[in-house]
């Protein structure tokens, strides 16, 4: 990542409240920051959308932090917009051991990205971001090269402008976030711009997808009986029925929310509602606007 000139020398020497500061006045940075790569970041959510609409896959790759962080944005789409587990995936150099420890060695072996991605058949409909700080993690080069070379898109995300990974890829974001406080620790400004630019690319392109009716999240799972409240939290704001109605309806509908919705708001049958879904492929408002 590239340095720029800091004054952290006393770090150590500084009261609690002092290092919070400035700690916190570099993180206000982080927006700004992404707020320059805003249009790379868009060709980056139409790469995605292309793939998913060909019915690909999206991957995130990368070791350590940047890794990690692929991970949890992958993990969270299912709950979050009742996506398969497969359609968005995150890979760690070292796997499932990487990420309740370190095997920060595993990411000098380009050999292994290669492995990784054959192992979850990566093809040329699906789309690869590489995740790294430093944008020359030989692990994500090499994942990046071998991407590239059997057609699928691929996406740089990275905090240096010189990174290697910048010129292998379609789109390369990247995010100058400046020198860390704690110098080199690239989890700190490096790995807070990653998480909001996945933050990004994800939720924007589940939006895109038709996964959401306005800002509601109607494609939760209702899974437990937290989410159960949710799905009722959603019908309620999307409708403007009461409890009674939207409890009653939702029985009927199993929970669906996006069912329940069209039903509400249509007026129509249980199978109308699920009708109108089918041919708008789960689009909440363009199975309304049919039906009206």
């Amino acid at each position: 990542m590239k340095e720029s000139m800091i004054d952290v020398l006393n770090l150590d020497t500084m009261s609690t409240f002092e290092i919070l500061k400035k700690v916190n006045d570099e993180d206000k940075k982080v927006a700004m920051a992404i707020e320059k790569e805003l249009s790379n970041i868009e060709k980056a959510v139409e790469l995605i959308l292309e793939s998913f609409e060909k019915g690909g896959r999206l991957f995130y790759i990368g070791s350590g932090t940047s890794g990690k962080l692929g991970v949890m944005d992958a993990s969270e789409c299912p709950p979050t917009f009742g996506t398969h587990d497969s359609m968005v995936q995150g890979i760690i150099s070292g796997g499932v051991e990487a990420l309740s420890g370190w095997l920060e060695n595993t990411e000098d072996d380009p050999g292994l990205a290669i492995h990784d991605l054959k192992m979850v058949n990566i093809n040329k409909k699906d789309v690869l971001v590489g995740i790294t700080a430093s944008g020359n993690t030989p692990y994500v080069a090499s994942a990046m090269e071998y991407a590239k070379g059997i057609g699928c898109k691929t996406i740089a995300l990275i905090c240096n402008s010189k990174g290697i990974i910048k010129d292998i890829c379609e789109v390369a974001i990247t995010i100058e976030v400046g020198a860390e406080v704690l110098l080199g620790s690239t989890r700190m400004k490096a790995g807070t711009a990653q998480k909001m630019v996945l933050n990004m690319l994800s939720t924007v392109a589940m939006i895109k997808l038709g996964k959401t009716y306005s800002n509601l999240m109607v494609n939760v799972r209702p899974i437990n009986k937290k989410l159960q409240q949710r799905v009722r939290e959603i019908v309620k704001l999307a409708t403007g029925m009461d409890d009674i109605l939207v409890n009653e309806i939702l029985e009927i509908c199993e929970y669906d929310p996006k069912v329940c919705i069209v039903k509400i708001k249509s007026d129509v049958t249980l199978e109308k509602a699920k009708d109108a879904l089918e041919k708008s492929k789960g689009n909440v408002a363009k199975a309304i606007a049919i039906l009206q």
